[in-house]
């Protein structure tokens, strides 16, 4: 098969699809690769590093998309790369459609399939693609908003973990997944104090136990969450319906009642985001305010840290990408997890989540 990848064309989207070690694999079993030219140079891959391993370089994404039966991307195609997709193509790459109705028409009208990494689950629930860039969100959201509660980058000017003889500040962490987890360990380490918040009691007492008493751990009720914010310095947004827009779970109203200069970092906005009026920023610009509360909202936050979520998500996506690459379109059918990955298929929404979300037909994925 070949496979193509094109440079991430995102604002500041420093990530690529695959590494040198995942061309290497694909090529090893008998497939052609064509990267675009400098498409890793952001993650510190050269072209000469994908040469070596097999690949070979095209000079524009449009060359990739002529050339490639399966195209894999980092982040969802804009709409000029939308149209050079074909219907007899396979796009691989997160879609996170719940929140993009115009995305989805565009992708529908290609023809094309589209496999979202977010959407494939294993069958205990686990999402095996998103996990390693919640981790990396998760980790990386309490750091963006130390950063942001300084003074001088509009913040009320307090320390995450105090010093001694000073309070340190609160931290509010809605959603105890992939996300909650790491951004608790983050909070935690830099001497915070943490509170989370789940509506799962299961999950709330696993929490518990490995956390060891070094947090608090609160059933989520409308009560609660108002109550806890209205306390916090640093709100972390972590909640996550596979396939479904995110809750707006923060109001305005509830915003304006916040400590001004408190910081909200929404992680779930690339599914539309738990804070009403939120709109999507970017790392070049990454922050609104909403009355007197600073809100960050960037959705591709690991694309600051390219080294990192370029080798984790190549990790995780290669073994899928080898099974595409040997099987083709049938290898969804020989694999339910992957299966769950698909979006679009033949001009419909196949995915019954995301349709009810977007509020398009749905029509069930057949062999």
């Amino acid at each position: 098969m070949k496979i193509g990848v094109p440079k991430e064309i995102l604002d500041q989207e420093c990530r690529v699809a695959l590494t040198p070690a995942g061309v290497y694999a694909l090529v090893n079993q008998g497939h052609n690769v064509f990267i675009e030219n400098n498409a890793g140079f952001e993650s510190s891959f050269l072209n000469d590093d994908y040469v070596d391993a097999g690949a070979t370089i095209l000079l524009k994404a449009e060359e990739v998309f002529n050339v490639a039966d399966l195209i894999l991307k980092v982040k969802q195609p804009l709409e000029h790369e939308c149209k050079y997709l074909k219907p007899s193509q396979i796009l691989f790459t997160f879609l996170h459609l719940a929140a993009d109705k115009k995305l989805a028409s565009d992708l529908c009208k290609s023809k094309a399939t589209c496999i979202a990494y977010e959407t494939i689950e294993l069958p205990e629930g686990s999402l095996p693609l998103l996990i390693p860039m919640s981790e990396i969100a998760g980790r990386m959201s309490v750091q963006i908003g130390a950063h942001h509660l300084e003074k001088y980058f509009g913040g009320k000017g307090i320390l995450l973990g105090g010093v001694p003889g000073v309070e340190p500040a609160n931290v509010v962490i809605i959603g105890g997944g992939t996300v909650g987890i790491n951004a608790a360990k983050m909070a935690i380490g830099l001497g915070a104090k943490v509170f989370i918040l789940d509506n799962n009691l299961k999950r709330l007492r696993e929490l518990d136990d490995y956390f060891n008493g070094r947090l608090q751990t609160v059933y989520s009720t409308q009560h609660k969450l108002v109550e806890l914010i209205l306390k916090s310095d640093l709100v972390i947004s972590a909640v996550l319906v596979t396939g479904a827009k995110a809750p707006k779970l923060i109001t305005k109203e509830l915003m304006s009642k916040m400590k001004s200069g408190s910081v909200i970092v929404d992680v779930a906005i690339d599914q539309g985001g738990c804070v009403e009026g939120a709109k999507h920023t970017k790392h070049s610009e990454p922050v609104m305010k909403i009355g007197n509360v600073i809100v960050y909202a960037v959705p591709n936050i690991p694309g600051a840290v390219p080294i990192t979520s370029t080798t984790a998500l190549t990790n995780a996506t290669l073994p899928y990408v080898l099974k595409l690459a040997n099987n083709g379109y049938k290898a969804v059918f020989d694999d339910i997890p992957l299966q769950k990955g698909v979006n679009i298929h033949n001009g419909f929404v196949v995915h019954e989540v995301v349709a009810n979300a977007l509020d398009m037909e749905y029509l069930a994925l057949k062999p």
